[in-house]
């Protein structure tokens, strides 16, 4: 029996759910780029890289170009790309909300001014 359609969907994005994995995503949204590359830019120990681009490469979403000895990784399709572009809206849009709020609030906090100034 195939799995519903939501859970599918939410193992998607549990896949999605480390930071690691995010930045490759959004470091491969402009064509491949190699290991060192990636190891370059994100600064952590190989075999952690190696692990979170295999979960990757299962699910799909991005795929390995060996070139001689260099191995380069892409993504599948735009799709991805789009999607981390939807997440950057919907965060701007999050945090917009937050900070108009937290402005509201510390005008509330303000005390307000003296009708007659000290002199």
């Amino acid at each position: 029996m195939q799995a519903p359609l939501y859970q599918v969907k939410a193992e998607f994005f549990r896949m999605l759910g480390h930071p690691v994995r995010i930045r490759v995503l959004e470091l491969l949204q402009d064509g491949p780029v190699s290991v060192r590359d990636l190891l370059a830019d994100i600064e952590i120990e190989p075999s952690s890289l190696s692990q979170q681009l295999a979960v990757l490469r299962r699910s799909g979403i991005v795929v390995s170009i060996r070139e001689g000895s260099t191995v380069r990784y892409a993504l599948v399709g735009g799709d991805v790309a789009e999607l981390l572009r939807a997440a950057r809206r919907i965060l701007t849009e999050l945090l917009t909300g937050r900070n108009q709020l937290l402005a509201e609030l510390r005008q509330i906090d303000t005390p307000p001014e003296p009708l007659h100034p000290t002199r």
